[in-house]
């Protein structure tokens, strides 16, 4: 049973992307954006590698009918192609929390609005139609350019938790904390619109 916090199916359109429920048939067009192996350099487990890749979206599935994960695929609208995914978990309803995470996209849409259009969705969604109270974001304390990104959403850093995860090569990982809080979503609202409206126009002159 999916996660009753949630209606199932979530489509979540923006400027840029659609996300969309993760499928099975999504899986094969997916792997082929997630074999970069440098993608993986920060994250727990190497998707590129086929065997951890299916693994973990299969497992992914069935965390949704359990209620503990809902994931997306993120697909580009100019192309209609895939090109990343990215999920809600750690579904707490009771508490009205929950984390975004196990967001990757691929190299190529690296430094456009994707993240933050894909961010401002989920978020959105999140605060405005669940009425979150918070929203946790993570990363691996050494990856800064996922903590500068996280940061310009307007998440407060809450600090690091020493030895939190065990990666894929048997090491240990300390993770850095964020989050945002049902009164701090307007602000961070405004600060990721603003970028996001501004690199829009620019690109609609050219």
């Amino acid at each position: 049973m999916i996660n009753k916090w949630i209606k199932h199916p979530v489509i979540l359109t923006g400027e840029n992307v659609i996300l969309k429920p993760l499928q099975k048939k999504h899986f094969d067009e997916l792997y082929e954006a997630a074999s970069d192996k440098s993608l993986w350099e920060f994250i727990p487990t190497d998707c590129s590698v086929k065997e951890n890749f299916y693994e973990s979206y299969t497992s992914a599935l069935k965390q949704r009918k359990t209620g503990l994960h809902y994931p997306f695929v993120i697909i580009h609208k100019q192309s209609n192609k895939i090109i990343g995914s990215t999920r809600l978990f750690d579904l707490v309803p009771a508490d009205k929390k929950l984390e975004i995470g196990w967001t990757w996209i691929q190299k190529a849409y690296w430094g456009t609005t994707i993240n933050l259009e894909c961010k401002l969705l989920l978020l959105t969604y999140c605060f405005e139609t669940l009425n979150a109270r918070r929203v946790q974001l993570k990363t691996k304390e050494t990856n800064l350019r996922s903590r500068k990104a996280i940061q310009k959403l307007g998440a407060v850093f809450e600090g690091v938790l020493r030895k939190d995860r065990i990666q894929g090569d048997g090491t240990s990982r300390n993770t850095a904390y964020f989050s945002i809080l049902d009164e701090e979503w307007p602000a961070a609202k405004n600060k990721i619109e603003k970028p996001i409206a501004a690199i829009n126009k620019l690109n609609k002159k050219h």
